[in-house]
Parts: C-alpha cells; structure tokens; sequence
C-alpha cells in the first residue's frame, strides 16, 4: 500500500479495484473486498496537508525506505532458507525436529545456543541454568524463596518461550501438561516456563542418548489422560 500511495495526492487518488489486486498479490485471501474498501475511505478522508513540494518529497523519501525494507525482508528469507539447509545436514537435526514446537528455524537457533559439544554442560540442570528456566531457590533460616532466574541466556530463552507456546498450541500431552500447570495456579508465562525447563530437560536426555523425542514417555500422565478419553465411550 506504501507503494501504490506513498503520498496523500496519490491516496487520494487510488482505486478500490487496484488496492484489492495490491492485497491478493501480498497475499491476503479473506475479506479482501472489505478491507479494501475500508482502505480507500481511510485515504479519502480529509487529512492535514503539506506543501505540494513537501508532500512529494516525503513521499519519495517513504518509497526509498520501502526499498530498503523489501530489501532487508528479501535478506532474511535468503538466510533463513541457508540456515535451515545448513541445519538439515546435522547429525542432531532428527533429534531436536522431533520436539513438538521445533521446526527448521527454531531448532536451529536451539543448536546455535546450546552447541553440540556434549559435555559443555554437565547434566539437564546445568543446561537449564544457562537457559534461565530453571528458578533459583534462595535459604535463610526457616525463609525459603523462589525466584526467576534472571542471568541468564537471552536469546535461548527467548526461543524457549516460543518453542513452550507453539508446543502447547494443539491439543497434546505437552498442552495437557501446560494447562495442569495453570489449574495449580502458574500464570501463561509461567507455565509456559515451566514447560520449557521441562522439554530442555528432555532435549539434553536425548541428544545425549541419541535418541529422538517419545511423547508418551516424555509426558505419561498426558498420554494417559488422553488414552483414558478416547477409550470413554460416548453420550
């Protein structure tokens, strides 16, 4: 749309027609009629103006920057599909892509983070510090308190929360265990923490002993529930 009406002039200018062909060629599939039209209202409706010459310098300098953009999106596309080419050819890439949540991109950042040295970390509790999902549990005298580790690796915390919250998304042993942790009364950032430290845990097990990610005995009680549902017979 910057492109088509990069100016006030130019909006006011622009079809309802093109800007329905500007939406499906970005990709928009619903509604697009609609959208359009509210779109073209918006561009029409009377709006603080700039001198003529003012007005098409900004809009010149607004086209100039779109290009940039569209060449910096066109750049992340590039390096992530050499990323994730580059990421299929590791020996641990079964084993990290078997976790729900984990795809090409994700898993790849969770190798960058964590390496596959095997003994850089010293068991799943080491690992779960470096990631900060593990809390840290402070003792003085009968006083005992629990807080969220703060020293931490951003950037694999960051992925963790992601990797925690599309893995919890679909119903599965992974989202049952999720909502547990909310019915004992976790908030949705910390269950979905909790999960994290749980399946970085379970990712360390694994990549340790070659093997790649088993829901069932990853999360019994889920598989469980979830037997005991589908064997229910119904109403």
């Amino acid at each position: 749309m910057l492109a088509l009406a990069p100016g006030p002039a130019e909006g006011l200018r622009l079809s309802k027609a093109r800007v329905e062909t500007a939406l499906r060629r970005g990709g928009r599939q619903r509604r697009v009629g609609s959208l359009a039209g509210t779109i073209v209202t918006a561009l029409r409706l009377p709006q603080l103006r700039q001198d003529p010459a003012v007005e098409q310098a900004m809009a010149l300098e607004a086209v100039t920057l779109l290009g940039v953009l569209n060449a910096v999106c066109d750049s992340v596309e590039q390096l992530a599909q050499s990323m994730g080419e580059a990421f299929a050819q590791h020996p641990d890439y079964q084993i990290i892509t078997s976790f729900p949540g984990l795809a090409d991109i994700s898993g790849a950042i969770v190798l960058a983070e964590i390496g596959d040295d095997r003994a850089r970390f010293a068991d799943d509790r080491a690992l779960k510090a470096f990631a900060g999902s593990a809390p840290v549990t402070r003792s003085s005298g009968k006083s005992r308190t629990v807080t969220r580790r703060r020293t931490k690796n951003n950037r694999l915390a960051g992925i963790g929360y992601s990797w925690a919250f599309t893995a919890a998304a679909r119903p599965s042993p992974t989202r049952e265990h999720y909502l547990r942790r909310r019915g004992r009364g976790d908030g949705h950032p910390a269950a979905l923490r909790h999960l994290f430290n749980k399946m970085l845990g379970q990712l360390h097990h694994c990549l340790a002993t070659g093997q790649t990610y088993d829901p069932i005995r990853a999360f019994p009680h889920g598989a469980t529930s979830n037997a005991e549902h589908a064997a229910r017979p119904a109403a």
